[in-house]
């Protein structure tokens, strides 16, 4: 079977305080398999603050998954894992021009080591598209 060079969209949960940022990254994987730490990227932003870019290191990769028919209950046995962290430093940074009554601190995980695992929506978006 060909496989056609294939495009995977990182998409980091950022979570500060009560705001929730959605990020992505789209990058050419062509034959990389596995998961990895790599450089990102983004804009921090929350109510009544500036925006501010961050570099920061984020997992990056595919992992193996499949599923296949069963003839009885539950009919499908399914083995989904992505690309995640398993240790993270966390960080955090100062939001320029943020209003008097709002907190300029921005909380936001780095990736020290990444790994195939079930996808934990304490810190990475777990949807399917």
């Amino acid at each position: 079977m060909h496989l056609h060079p294939l495009s995977l969209s990182l998409l980091l949960l950022l979570v500060a305080e009560a705001t929730v940022m959605c990020v992505a990254v789209t990058t050419a994987l062509h034959g990389f398999r596995g998961c990895a730490v790599r450089e990102f990227t983004f804009v921090a932003k929350k109510p009544g603050c500036k925006g501010l870019r961050i570099n920061t290191e984020a997992c990056w990769g595919r992992c193996h998954t499949w599923e296949k028919p069963l003839p009885d209950p539950p009919y499908i046995q399914r083995h989904h894992r992505v690309c995640t962290y398993s240790r993270t430093r966390h960080m955090t940074a100062r939001l320029p021009g943020c209003q008097p009554n709002v907190s300029a601190l921005y909380h936001y995980p780095m990736a020290l080591h990444c790994h195939c695992a079930i996808c934990s929506t304490q810190d990475t978006e777990c949807e399917t598209f």
